[in-house]
């Protein structure tokens, strides 16, 4: 077996089971996906919510959800189908379904039918933070336990691109990371190659490393899934494709970063609205795909669809989530693959009402207490001035700083998140850039003058921010 590659495959088969199997133990345990009733609630409201924004926008603009596309249709986007910046739409009636900020308002109004706010003020409208919902997160000395090589302050890639190898065989810590990761990637072991992320990725090696430890690496198999998947958006025009076109023109397209590959999003997000092997995810994650009858027929049980057949419906900024990963693979296929993977693990839990530990209420929450309890000065302020301090970050927090950070900094970010394989570090980063820029935020008092400080993190160098703030010495005290 060792000598066929059979106990590699068998290994690597496990791990990845594994992995998927832990995503599902909190559904496992409970007869609900969500545990919490109120949390339960305020995502089924939020989902009728996008279900009638959807259908409203149908109505005004008079299109239906889905048709079979018109054969000239079918014909310029098949020929089209490498260039599809090309292919000419009015797109003037669309808009998003939602944006970050409405999604944050609806997580502001939550609350735990357990708690009662002291002050009546705050009883008639959204709150002002998320001390309400008490679900528990991580303290400072529990995160430098979960990112032990990062707080014992071991050289790291995206700190200092010139440090020296500890090693006489190489020059530089990158010339030896980069021999050790072609060592990793030839083992084929996805364990390997997640230990070997906790230190940082060589530029050259990332992609292939990311495909291993999530289980994307390309057969032919998938190859012909992504065709079919092809002439599934081919067949069929469904109105969100143009929520589709239409965020990749208004994030991407307009990004110095990313609009170069602004015809690989194209086919990669319309792909992805096909997929309905993505509907895996409704079976551990809060949320349920919306549900529509075929056209002309009975309201019966046969007769009801998931729409889109992914069952995800974007939002404003969706496209960002794939963006980073045009830096790492120039087939579309490849690329699709490791952005679906991460999708499946990761950003779901970002635009989904739960309670669970990785979800954008429990980073909302981490992010709050740690920057209440080691930015002390900073949470003040923001009280002192009335600004909340979740609205000027959630657009990172839910993105995953895509669009914010430089592509390279994001990768050595996503790197971590695939590491450690915990979203955690998002909402850390966010207080690191707060406590980075304490001095010129203490010095303004209107939200729009904070989003201006925060603006422009262009300069930033996330690595050494987070080392700084996970190491014992580090300027925070600790828990």
């Amino acid at each position: 077996m060792k000598e066929s590659g059979m106990e590699t495959e068998l290994r690597n088969t496990v791990f990845h089971w594994m992995r998927s199997h832990n995503n599902q133990i909190q559904v496992t345990a409970n007869s609900y996906k969500e545990p919490l009733a109120y949390l339960r609630k305020a995502q089924m409201q939020w989902e009728k919510r996008i279900h009638k924004s959807l259908n409203s926008m149908c109505t005004e603009i008079g299109v239906s959800l889905a048709r079979f596309r018109l054969a000239s249709d079918k014909d310029e986007l098949e020929e089209k189908w490498n260039e599809l910046s090309t292919y000419d739409i009015d797109l003037t009636p669309y808009r998003p379904v939602y944006a970050p900020k409405d999604f944050l308002e609806v997580l502001l109004w939550i609350r735990s039918p357990n708690y009662r706010p002291i002050d009546a003020f705050y009883s008639g409208e959204g709150n002002w933070d998320f001390t309400q919902i008490p679900l528990k997160v991580k303290t400072l000395s529990e995160l430098r336990q979960l990112y032990q090589q990062i707080t014992r302050g071991e050289p790291l890639l995206g700190v200092n691109p010139n440090m020296c190898s500890a090693s006489s065989h190489y020059l530089t810590l990158d010339a030896e990371r980069t021999a050790l990761g072609e060592k990793v990637l030839a083992s084929n072991h996805a364990p390997v190659a997640q230990e070997f992320l906790k230190r940082g990725a060589p530029r050259s090696l990332r992609g292939r490393l990311w495909a291993q430890v999530m289980g994307s690496d390309i057969k032919p198999v998938h190859r012909e899934y992504f065709a079919e998947l092809k002439q599934a958006v081919l067949q069929y025009d469904l109105m969100i494709d143009k929520l589709i076109i239409k965020d990749v023109q208004l994030t991407a397209s307009n990004d110095d970063q990313y609009f170069v590959f602004e015809d690989m999003l194209y086919q990669v997000l319309l792909c992805f609205s096909r997929d309905t092997e993505i509907l895996t995810v409704f079976n551990h994650s809060s949320s349920s795909p919306i549900h529509g009858i075929l056209k002309s027929k009975p309201a019966t049980i046969e007769n009801t669809v998931v729409y889109p057949p992914s069952g995800v419906i974007p939002f404003h900024g969706f496209t960002m989530y794939a963006t980073a990963f045009c830096y790492l693979y120039d087939d579309p296929c490849a690329l699709y693959f490791t952005f679906r993977a991460f999708y499946l693990r990761y950003w779901f839990r970002l635009h989904e009402v739960s309670s669970h530990e990785q979800g954008i209420l429990s980073l909302c929450l981490l992010f709050e207490r740690l920057l209440q309890r080691h930015e002390t000065q900073l949470w003040i302020h923001f009280k002192m001035i009335n600004v909340q301090p979740i609205r000027v970050v959630f657009k990172w927090l839910m993105r995953a700083f895509s669009g914010h950070l430089p592509p390279e900094q994001l990768l050595y970010l996503w790197d971590t998140i695939i590491a450690f394989d915990s979203l955690q570090v998002i909402p850390l980063l966010a207080v690191c850039i707060l406590s980075f820029r304490r001095e010129n935020l203490l010095q303004v008092d209107t939200l729009q003058n904070v989003e201006a400080v925060l603006a422009d993190l262009s300069s930033l160098q996330i690595m050494p921010f987070l080392q700084i703030a996970l190491m014992k010495d580090s300027h925070w005290h600790t828990d």
